[in-house]
């Protein structure tokens, strides 16, 4: 008999967080950290690389850019491992995507069957007309979701 997956039925397994390099996005990272490693749960930390009209680049290496902001956030979270490394372990991937923030992550805890996700409230003030990242996925109401501060 196979069984149906079922989300987060004995705790998370699996907890996405979205990261950006701001700071709110780093301390909603260190949160998720510290509640996969009670949890036993896999952290997959994403990050989803903007994507720019071509116009508007006016032929700024764009991607580039994004690929080095995905470099430095890997490698900062691969120091941050090792140094706690010998008091406590998380076991942890990282996922990078193109395309909008939101539509990224969805994509991420689809495909990671994620349990949870957590993210950065926003610090931008455009977003209190379009709507933050962490608001829609709120909305969506498929996984709960921790939006830290």
């Amino acid at each position: 008999m196979t069984t149906a997956f079922e989300r987060g039925t004995d705790g998370p397994k699996v907890i996405v967080v979205g990261v950006d390099g701001s700071d709110s996005s780093l301390r909603a990272a260190a949160y998720a950290s510290g509640l996969a490693r009670r949890q036993n749960a896999l952290l997959a930390v994403v990050y989803v690389q903007p994507l720019v009209p071509a116009g508007a680049a006016m032929g700024a290496p764009i991607a580039d850019t994004t690929g080095e902001i995905a470099e430095g956030l890997a490698e900062e979270i691969r120091a941050a491992a090792e140094r706690v490394r010998d008091i406590w372990t998380v076991r942890w991937e990282f996922h990078t995507l193109r395309g909008d923030a939101y539509g990224g992550l969805v994509s991420a805890a689809d495909s990671l069957k994620a349990d949870a996700v957590v993210v950065g409230a926003s610090e931008s003030a455009g977003h209190r007309i379009v709507g933050s990242v962490a608001v829609r996925l709120v909305k969506a109401g498929r996984w709960p979701v921790t939006v830290v501060p």
